[in-house]
């Protein structure tokens, strides 16, 4: 004798939910299929919430319908009436708009000053220079914050050996992350690295000015902000809408790194803001083999262009294999201990005895 629908549905009207209600009165048995003994029907519940709370009530279907005569097995599939609603996605922060109006020169809150690195065409160092005087500002003991500011060749994440995209938890706010005691954020870590930022100025702009206000870089003695080189547009709304402490300048001694240095000094000038002082970088190259010293790239080129101008000479440092492998590899050669790393601390205190950092 074989089994008919309206008994399977008044067996299964015993089993009763939480609610007090059957699964037959809510109607969720669907798809009762009868073949030979073979019974097959679907529980739907409302919602993928409430199915994943209902395998007991399956599997009590299933035994409850198997031992009724007539059947031969029983198959429940447990399903759900509409989709999972979506998780809250995480909030995003997209980096690289048009900047948002401001009154005049801002400040960034907890920071008491702000240092900007620039050169006057590329390839001089700046960026070395920069990640290795914030992290021998660190080791003496300051608050550092460091600001990656070349939109269109970021360096920093390398440099310092950051990769990991810094959270927003309000899709406002920006976390920096931190390496070798220094608080770090660029735009490297925001983008593709293997894609090419094609922004115009206005994009550059509006992107300088959320590293500046929207990052949470708490309470710091000082921020460098490693600029790209030359005098563009980055140079320009960092100059004209942040309330910098300086610029310093870095330049090595060639003639045709001093000719562009001289236009980056101008630009300072122009835009005034105070010029705290020039860095020859690369000035003299010892052989690790004989110890001879060589002038590779000139001697005493910006020594002569300080003096002209008025301005200190903040540090001569050479030329080192060691430093670029160091940047290479994500520890700058300050982090650790060598005659170079003592060159950079020279230089720290250099920035905090002069009241600079």
């Amino acid at each position: 004798m074989s089994v008919t629908h309206d008994e399977i549905l008044g067996e299964l009207a015993r089993l009763v939910l939480p609610d007090g209600e059957s699964i037959v009165s809510r109607d969720m048995v669907r798809a009762l299929n009868i073949d030979s003994g073979a019974v097959r029907f679907v529980i739907e519940a409302k919602d993928p919430q409430e199915a994943a709370k209902m395998e007991p009530i399956r599997k009590a279907a299933e035994d409850l319908v198997g031992k009724m005569a007539g059947v031969s097995s029983v198959s429940v599939i447990l399903t759900a009436h509409g989709p999972a609603p979506k998780a809250p996605e995480a909030p995003s922060l997209k980096i690289g708009r048009h900047p948002t109006p401001q009154a005049g020169p801002a400040s960034v809150p907890g920071v008491n000053r702000i240092l900007a690195i620039g050169s006057g065409k590329g390839g001089v160092g700046k960026s070395t220079v920069s990640s290795n005087l914030a992290v021998a500002l660190a080791r003496e003991g300051r608050r550092v914050g460091l600001l990656d500011a070349d939109i269109y060749g970021p360096s920093q994440p390398r440099m310092m050996g950051v990769s990991k995209r810094p959270a927003s938890p309000d899709g406002k706010t920006i976390i920096p992350l931190q390496a070798h005691g220094v608080t770090v954020m660029s735009i490297g870590l925001m983008v593709d690295p293997d894609k090419a930022v094609v922004w115009r100025g206005p994009m550059l702009m509006g992107a300088l000015q959320q590293m500046l206000g929207q990052v949470a870089w708490g309470e710091l003695d000082v921020l460098i902000i490693d600029l790209p080189p030359g005098t563009g547009d980055v140079q320009l709304t960092l100059c004209q809408k942040t309330n910098l402490t300086g610029a310093v300048v870095v330049s090595t001694p060639q003639d045709v790194a001093l000719i562009d240095a001289r236009k980056a000094i101008d630009m300072f000038n122009t835009l005034k803001t105070p010029v705290l002082g020039l860095i020859e970088n690369m000035s003299t190259f010892h052989c690790p083999n004989c110890g001879h010293e060589s002038h590779i790239f000139g001697h005493g080129g910006v020594a002569a262009e300080a003096d002209k101008m008025g301005v200190p000479l903040l540090g001569a440092l050479p030329i080192d294999l060691d430093t670029r492998l160091a940047g290479d590899a994500g520890t700058p050669i300050a982090a650790g201990d060598s005659p170079m790393a003592d060159a950079y601390r020279t230089l720290a205190r250099r920035f905090i005895d002069g009241g600079m950092a």
